[in-house]
């Protein structure tokens, strides 16, 4: 029996030792690799530190000896960064250890701290985790802004001819896009989606209006002094499109890679699909000497859906853009018109 007790105890006491040196291993890796991360941020810390240092060197603003001093300590004052944050880095390992935590190097980022006396004791403090970057973004997103001529394409009406105002005839665009690399190690095309809000206006001409009759809406003379006939239809649409261009490609110390079109020409074809909400038409005119404002809002027999092709080409954020409706403003009319806009997209990373 006591020889039988003795080899369990020193099996167990083997399993123990195999487990305490498999953590110290572990322990031993970890703590190298957050020994490089910090020296890759200090690093990279003191590349901008020089870099600012021979930007003053150069606007003449210090002295080459000058430089050369703040070099020295910058450089002195990243190695004391190194050494005491690879020993803060070891304590803390040591504790997590001790806690059966695990650690990361940038586990926490403080988003409040009230400090008082010389030793900065935190009184209150809110902190979050900090989640580590990608390596690689694959999908993004934009605010996209529109604005711009507006106009109808009429059949059988030649635009030149057209019963809507060039200059008074707009529409704007706001949305918010996401933007997807469709290959994985190329950022030539992007596959570019979401959804906006379209406001279309029309401005009518030569004292007509638009005029509601049971499933027709037609343009009426208007009886009196018609000062501005205004109609506007409002749509909420899923713009798609596919974004081509040339991309550049940087890769950081940290093992981060970024794919961007900053400062690039870019084409983007696509379309949209959406639907509309009730129209409004204003109108402004005399009326017994005094002025009269009348807002009218209802469907206009306006298409419930709407659908059309767009497309854009610019530079970096600004490019000149089009559409063009193909489902007619009106639906069931002897007439078709369908809006067609001009004008210029910024898209905002």
């Amino acid at each position: 029996m006591n020889t039988i007790t003795k080899h369990l105890v020193y099996m167990l006491l083997v399993l123990t030792a195999y487990q305490v040196s498999a953590q110290d291993q572990d322990s031993v890796t970890k703590l190298e690799e957050i020994k490089a991360t910090i020296k890759a941020q200090e690093k990279e810390a003191l590349k901008v530190e020089v870099d600012q240092i021979n930007d003053q060197l150069e606007a003449d603003e210090i002295s080459f000896d000058e430089a050369e001093v703040l070099k020295r300590l910058a450089a002195e004052k990243r190695a004391s960064n190194i050494e005491n944050r690879i020993i803060i880095a070891q304590n803390r390992l040591d504790y997590l250890k001790r806690n059966d935590k695990e650690f990361d190097v940038n586990t926490r980022k403080t988003l409040l701290s009230l400090k008082i006396g010389d030793d900065d004791n935190e009184i209150l403090g809110i902190h979050t985790a900090v989640t580590p970057p990608k390596k690689d973004i694959r999908t993004s997103n934009q605010l996209i802004f529109a604005m711009g001529f507006n106009n109808a394409i009429i059949d059988g009406v030649n635009l030149d001819d057209s019963p809507y105002k060039l200059g008074g005839s707009g529409f704007v665009e706001l949305g918010w896009v996401w933007k997807t690399r469709v290959f994985k190690q190329s950022n030539f095309l992007r596959f570019k989606y979401g959804f906006s809000l379209q406001w279309n206006k029309l401005d009518i001409k030569d004292n007509l209006y638009f005029v509601q009759e049971g499933d027709q809406t037609t343009l009426q003379e208007f009886d009196g002094d018609l000062k501005q006939a205004k109609f506007r239809t409002t749509s909420l649409v899923l713009p798609l499109h596919f974004e081509f261009g040339p991309w550049s490609k940087k890769e950081y110390d940290d093992g981060r890679i970024r794919y961007n079109t900053y400062d690039k020409f870019k084409i983007g074809i696509g379309g949209y699909v959406g639907v509309n909400g009730k129209a409004v038409q204003k109108l402004t005119y005399k009326e017994n000497g005094d002025r009269v404002n009348d807002k009218v809002k209802k469907s206009f027999n306006t298409n419930t859906f709407t659908y059309g092709l767009s497309a854009y080409v610019g530079f970096d954020d600004i490019s000149l853009y089009a559409k063009y409706d193909l489902a007619p403003i009106f639906k069931n009319q002897t007439i078709d018109q369908n809006n067609i806009s001009l004008g210029v997209r910024v898209d905002l990373d």
